[in-house]
């Protein structure tokens, strides 16, 4: 335990999750975030002087940093493993069936497909598909193979615009994943696919077909408006693209999503 503990106190921390402000970028269709003082100091001064303040939060589970829960998509009212969406769904409840509380606290090996360092580190142009060359190059390039259960990251480079919320959205025409490059995904077997952007993938997709192949028919959870700019600066000099993922949803009962606050944990080689 000591020697476990000596590593993670060495190892180098980077933050994946994107700000929470209000006015940030978020899709169209789910309530934006907003936040508003409801205490301030002085407002109540305790015997001593002491005084607090708070605030009050609200968002939809699919803004900001977060992760899809396998019961966000159905395909003909079916969900991920057969269930039917209506027998296991309700107004108040939820969904009883893949909801975000049951995703367990993900400690898992973390891989970055730097698909934007192929193009010369620029962001990838509007409507760019990711193909599976793209993610073969990538993997090639950053020197990783992906294992069953990995946690695969993909970097377009869109993260740097979050301060930017009209240009981060762009119309919801963005770069992202091919349905071709989401079966190459799924194919390995990995536990999650996310990106640096609002919706993984490509945009327009009238379908969201992949979407419906990653959590319908795959059963791999997808993390979107991920922060991977750091990340990609810190493993330049690494001889491998992959780290340590820590990360875990917000406990919601019954929810299709939730929000993420995930790190990549860069281990020092142990010379105990």
């Amino acid at each position: 335990m000591q020697v476990l503990l000596r590593r993670l106190m060495r190892a180098r921390v980077i933050d994946l999750a994107q700000p929470c402000f209000p006015g940030m970028p978020h899709w169209p269709t789910h309530p934006p975030f907003a936040k508003a003082m409801t205490k301030l100091h002085g407002d109540a001064v305790l015997e001593g002087g002491a005084s607090s303040s708070a605030e009050f939060i609200a968002l939809g589970t699919h803004v900001g940093t977060h992760i899809d829960a396998l019961c966000h998509f159905s395909r003909d009212g079916i969900l991920h493993g057969g269930a039917e969406a209506a027998e296991v769904q309700s107004e108040t409840a939820g969904i009883a069936v893949h909801s975000v509380d049951q995703i367990a606290p993900m400690i898992r090996k973390g891989v970055l497909l730097d698909v934007a360092g192929l193009f010369g580190d620029q962001a990838l142009e509007a409507g760019f598909e990711i193909l599976p060359d793209h993610l073969e190059d990538a993997e090639l390039d950053g020197g990783v193979i992906i294992d069953p259960g990995d946690v695969v990251l993909i970097r377009t480079g869109w993260g740097r615009y979050w301060r930017e919320p009209r240009k981060f959205i762009n119309g919801m025409v963005l770069p992202g994943v091919g349905l071709a490059g989401a079966r190459w995904l799924s194919e390995r077997g990995i536990f999650a696919a996310g990106s640096d952007t609002v919706a993984f993938e490509r945009l327009p997709s009238p379908r969201m077909e992949v979407h419906v192949h990653l959590l319908v028919d795959s059963g791999v959870h997808i993390i979107e408006n991920l922060m991977l700019e750091a990340l990609a600066e810190e493993l330049f000099d690494e001889p491998a693209n992959e780290f340590a993922f820590f990360a875990a949803p917000l406990k919601i009962e019954g929810a299709t999503g939730a929000p993420l606050r995930p790190v990549a944990l860069l281990m020092e080689d142990d010379d105990d």
